[in-house]
C-alpha cells in the first residue's frame, strides 16, 4: 500500500493542478465502469422473441373468394422456387402468415388449393382458395355453425394487411366434406373486355358461338411440355359477344367453360380479333378446331393479358358464401380512392394520345383505307407455318429432362 501523499507544503496552483487531474481519472474510470439504472437496463435491452405456439390453436378448413387487379402481378400462382417473384398467392401466403393465420409460407402445410390458375397481368373477380387455417374457437364450438360469430373475422384481417388491390371479400366457413377449390369447381366464367373499334361484331359473334361445346382446342393455346398434357378436350358452356355498360363502344367476349387450357382464352380472342377485323372468315374457328386439318396450331400472337379477366367460378349450392362479418368502409375507401387515380390517369393518359396521335392517323380513323391496306398484306392463318405437334413438343421435353439427368 502506497504511501499518503503530504500536501501541506504544496502551492495553492500545484494543489488545483492535482485535484483536476484525480477528477480527470475518476470520470473516465467513472464511464468504463458505470452500472446502468433499473429504467436503462428496462429500455435497452431487447426482449426475447416468442414463438407463436399454434399448438394451442385448432384449425378449421374454409374458403376464400377475392378479386384483384393482375397488372402489378406476375400472376396468381405462388412460385417455391423463385418465393421473391410478387404473385397475388405470395401475397395472399404472406398475410396469413403474418396475421399467425398459418405458421409459414408453404402451401402444403395448409392444404392451399386454388379454383383457376391466371397469368401475369390477368385480373380476377371471383378468385376462389380453399386452405385449413387457425381457429378462435374449441372442437366442440366448431360442431355449432351458430358459434361462427364468435369465430375470427378471416377476410377483415388479412384485409387490413393486403394490398388495396387485392381484395378478399367473401368466406365460406364451412364448406362441404372434401371441398376443394380447383376438383369441386362446376365451371369457369372468363370475360374479355375490347373496343368496338370498327371490329365487324356481327362476325365476331358468330366465330364465337362455334367454341360451345366439347372440342380439342390444342389449336388454342400454349402447350407445355413440362405439363406432359395428352388430352386437350375442353367443354364450353356458353360463348358471346355482348355489348356492356361501360360505354357504347365497348363489348365483352364472355366465355364460360369447365376448365380451361394455358393461354386458351387469350388464343380464342386472338383469332375472334382476326374475324373481327374481317381478315378472317368466322369459320377459321371450326378450322382450328378440326385437329386432322390442323395436328398443330399456326403461328399467331395471342391477345394481351390486360383485358383478361376471371370473372366468376361456380360451385354446388351446398357451398355457403357470406360477407365479412364486419364491414370495414375504411378498407373500402382505400379502394374507391384507387378507383379515382386510375380513373384520373385514364382521362389524362386519353389527352396524350389525341395529342400525340399522327394527323394522318386521324383522318383515316373511321375510313376503310387502314382496313384494306392491311388486308392486302395479311398472311391468312390457314397459310402460316404451324408450330410443333404436343406430341413432339412432349416428347423433345422428356428427352432434355432425361439428357439433364445424365
Amino acid at each position: 500500500m502506497s504511501e499518503m501523499q503530504d500536501y501541506s507544503e504544496w502551492t495553492k496552483d500545484a494543489l488545483i493542478k492535482r485535484l483536476q487531474e484525480y477528477e480527470s481519472g475518476a470520470n473516465q474510470n467513472k464511464s468504463i465502469h458505470r452500472i446502468p439504472s433499473c429504467d436503462q437496463v428496462s429500455k435497452n435491452a431487447k426482449k426475447p422473441r416468442r414463438d407463436f405456439d399454434f399448438s394451442k390453436y385448432n384449425r378449421r378448413r374454409i374458403a376464400l373468394k377475392f378479386s384483384y387487379l393482375g397488372w402489378n402481378y406476375h400472376g396468381l400462382a405462388y412460385q417455391n422456387d423463385t418465393s421473391n417473384v410478387p404473385t397475388v398467392e405470395l401475397f395472399i401466403l404472406k398475410a396469413l402468415e403474418k396475421t399467425k393465420l398459418i405458421s409459414n409460407l408453404d402451401p402444403t402445410e395448409c392444404d392451399f388449393s386454388r379454383c383457376g390458375r391466371t397469368d401475369k397481368g390477368v385480373s380476377a373477380m371471383n378468385q376462389v382458395i380453399s386452405l385449413t387455417i387457425r381457429s378462435n374457437l374449441t372442437e366442440d364450438e366448431m360442431t355449432d355453425p351458430l358459434n361462427d360469430v364468435k369465430e375470427l373475422d378471416y377476410v377483415k384481417i388479412l384485409n387490413k394487411v393486403l394490398p388495396e388491390d387485392i381484395r378478399i371479400h367473401s368466406i365460406c366457413l364451412r364448406p362441404p366434406e372434401g371441398f376443394d377449390a380447383r376438383f369441386s369447381c362446376l365451371s369457369r366464367h372468363y370475360k374479355y373486355f375490347f373496343e368496338q373499334a370498327n371490329l365487324n361484331i356481327e362476325m365476331m359473334q358468330k366465330a364465337a358461338s362455334y367454341f360451345v361445346g366439347e372440342h380439342d382446342f390444342r389449336n388454342f393455346c400454349k402447350v407445355d411440355g413440362s405439363k406432359q398434357i395428352v388430352n386437350y378436350r375442353r367443354k364450353i358452356i356458353s360463348s358471346s359477344i355482348e355489348r356492356t355498360d361501360l360505354g357504347p363502344n365497348t363489348y365483352v367476349f364472355n366465355l364460360k367453360g369447365s376448365a380451361f387450357l394455358w393461354h386458351q382464352v387469350r388464343s380464342m380472342m386472338s383469332i375472334l380479333i382476326l374475324v373481327g377485323q374481317e381478315l378472317e372468315e368466322p369459320e377459321i374457328v371450326r378450322k382450328l378446331l378440326d385437329v386432322k386439318l390442323f395436328p398443330s396450331r399456326p403461328n399467331y400472337t395471342i391477345a394481351s393479358p390486360l383485358p383478361l379477366v376471371l370473372y366468376d367460378c361456380e360451385f354446388d349450392s351446398n357451398v355457403v358464401w357470406s360477407k365479412s362479418l364486419t364491414s370495414d368502409r375504411i378498407q373500402f375507401a382505400k379502394f374507391d380512392q384507387m378507383w379515382r387515380d386510375l380513373k384520373a390517369k385514364y382521362a389524362i393518359v386519353t389527352t396524350m394520345k389525341h395529342v400525340i396521335e399522327p394527323s394522318e392517323e386521324r383522318q383515316n380513323h373511321g375510313s376503310s383505307n387502314c382496313s384494306a391496306s392491311r388486308k392486302h398484306s395479311y398472311t391468312r392463318i390457314e397459310q402460316r407455318e404451324c408450330l410443333e405437334t404436343p406430341d413432339n413438343i412432349n416428347k423433345r421435353w422428356l428427352q432434355k429432362r432425361a439428357s439433364g439427368c445424365k
